[in-house]
Formats: C-alpha cells, sequence, structure tokens
C-alpha cells in the first residue's frame, strides 16, 4: 500500500454522543503524522456530491464537548448502488483522499466494506452507535451517555411514579438490540425489564404485577423499543386490561437519548480508538474496526462486525433477575 497523504473521516448513522471527540483524535493524529486532513459532510450523501472540506487543528477545536457530530450525517440511498459508489470514489480521487475513516454503526460499515473491494481504498471503522450492539468491541462510543441520560430520566419518573403509586412503562432505544435497557435498568433499579433477546418475559412481568397488586407498590418497567410485544405503548394497554385497577402511564424517552454532552468516558474512549485508527492506517490496515476489549484496543475485520451477532450478557440478564 502506497503512503496515505491525505484521510477523509465522515459520520454515518444515527448519531451518537462522542463522535465529535473521535473526529476530533482523527483530524489532530493525521496532522501529527504528516498527513492531511479531510472532513466529509453528511456522511456517503456529502462524499457522493463532493461535500468535502480540508481541516486543521482549529477546525476542531471546542468540539469535545458537544454532542451530535459536526460533519453531520444523512441516510443515503445512492450508496446502495455501485453507480452511487463509483461517484463517491471519483469524488474521493479529486481531493487526492488515500483513505477514509468512518464513524458509525453496521451499516455505514457495510458500505465502507463493500466500497474498499471495489476501489481498492483503505476505509478503517470506528464504532460509534448509542446501542452498543457491534460485534468486535465491548463497547461504541455514545454508549455510556445514553445510559447515564436515561437512568437520569428514569430516576425523575420514580419520583412520581412513588408519589402517586403508579406503574410506568419507560420505553428506551434498542430496535434490534436490548444494551441499553438492560444495563440502565439495573442501574436505575428497574422492576421491570423487557428486551428482544428475552422470550417469555411478559409472563413474569405478569406474575410480578400480580403480587404488586397486593403489596400496592409503585413500579418502573423498562421496555427496549423492539421487544416482541411491541414496544411500551402495546405492553402498558395490554396489562392495563388484566390490571384495570393499576394507574398505569407510558413514556418514551425517544430521541433525548441520543443527544447531550458526551460523559468522560465516551470523550477518552472516542480519543483513543481516533488515534488508534490513524496508527492502523500507518501499519497498512485496511477494511477493519478499531475497538475496545477488556480496556484494550483490538482491531477487527469489517466483515465480522457486519455478518456476527453481538448478545447481550447473560451475567447480566442473571444479576437483573436476582435483583428485580
Amino acid at each position: 500500500m502506497e503512503d496515505i497523504l491525505k484521510v477523509g473521516v465522515l459520520t454515518s448513522g444515527g448519531d451518537a454522543p462522542g463522535m465529535n471527540a473521535a473526529i476530533r483524535a482523527v483530524v489532530r493524529t493525521a496532522l501529527n503524522r504528516g498527513m492531511e486532513a479531510y472532513g466529509i459532510r453528511r456522511g456517503y450523501q456529502g462524499m457522493i456530491e463532493g461535500d468535502i472540506i480540508k481541516m486543521d487543528s482549529a477546525s476542531v477545536s471546542g468540539i469535545i464537548q458537544k454532542g451530535g457530530t459536526i460533519l453531520q450525517t444523512a441516510r443515503c440511498m445512492e450508496f446502495l448502488t455501485y453507480e452511487g459508489r463509483k461517484k463517491g470514489y471519483d469524488q474521493l480521487h479529486s481531493f487526492g483522499i488515500d483513505a477514509v475513516i468512518v464513524i458509525g454503526g453496521d451499516g455505514s460499515f457495510t458500505g465502507a466494506s463493500i466500497m474498499s473491494k471495489e476501489f481498492d481504498i483503505p476505509f478503517i471503522g470506528i464504532p460509534g452507535t448509542i446501542d452498543n450492539d457491534l460485534y468486535g468491541t465491548d463497547y461504541t462510543i455514545g454508549f455510556d451517555t445514553a445510559l447515564n441520560t436515561v437512568v437520569h430520566a428514569v430516576d425523575n419518573i420514580r419520583d412520581t411514579a412513588s408519589s402517586h403509586g403508579r406503574i410506568f412503562f419507560v420505553e428506551v432505544m434498542g430496535k434490534e438490540a436490548g444494551f441499553v435497557a438492560l444495563q440502565s435498568g439495573i442501574a436505575s433499579g428497574a422492576e421491570g425489564i423487557l428486551i428482544p433477546e428475552e422470550k417469555g418475559q411478559i409472563e413474569k412481568l405478569r406474575k410480578y404485577l400480580a403480587e404488586r397488586a397486593r403489596l400496592k407498590k409503585s413500579s418502573i418497567i423498562l421496555v427496549a423499543e423492539g421487544e416482541d410485544e411491541g414496544g411500551a405503548i402495546a405492553i402498558a394497554n395490554k396489562i392495563k386490561t388484566e390490571f384495570p385497577s393499576f394507574d398505569i402511564r407510558t413514556t418514551i424517552l425517544g430521541h433525548i437519548q441520543r443527544g447531550g454532552s458526551p460523559s468522560a468516558y465516551d470523550r477518552v474512549s472516542a480519543s483513543r480508538m481516533g488515534v488508534a485508527a490513524i496508527e492502523a492506517l500507518i501499519d497498512d490496515q485496511k477494511s477493519i474496526m478499531v475497538g475496545l476489549v477488556n480496556g484494550e484496543i483490538v482491531h477487527v475485520p469489517l466483515n465480522k462486525t457486519i455478518k456476527l451477532h453481538k448478545d447481550v450478557s447473560r451475567d447480566l440478564l442473571a444479576i437483573a433477575d436476582l435483583l428485580i
């Protein structure tokens, strides 16, 4: 592989707190290693349209504490086609960009992996998603901040639940994975946690609520949005039908989980992975994701992060059952 002289960086998919810290680390590490750094705005859409800007150290000053992404993100259907990816490659070539750092999730990595093979250009992935569901890394950028956001919200909701003796069904993000619901549920002391990975949870919940009716306790039930029974509203309606005497409320936390200033852990982790991404390029790596396993930087082939499934911790599931 020829020397990397110019590197592009983009954010793709859902935004996550800490993405700006990763951008900052990529840009400043590239500059310190004698490279030029280019920001590709609006993800793959911006790549296709040539929405590319040269960045210097000042470009990333004062952004580490900001949520979202200064480069913005967008969905791009055109990039799913060969013709779209060819347009993107031609734009990269016109700017002289030799390699691209992609901060995002599995969908973003799928596009990067395909384009890398088609046009023989190095892509390095940095895992950025609040869902924490990428195979090959213990941790994804944004997960810690999202957990803290959910826990803070649930703590506030519990004050009202306790005051009125209510049951609150609180829906959190996680269409296909229950990492946010499971860990925030343990951290907030939820009386029920419903996630896509576990079956038969409704029956457990019914038994708990039948006992609760005798004790007249308030309760918090955390529901991942992808739960098989249809999310918090659908489940709350079913329970209300079966237990008409209960005072039930539903709260959907929605996109507040994505926003906000990143936690210290997200800032440090994103910085570590941003530096590692540039170091991987210098080491002639291609089509890999940099991740964290047992606190150490690892390199994982992009095709593995796309094809293999990451399961929730069975130990944490056992802990949740013991503590409810």
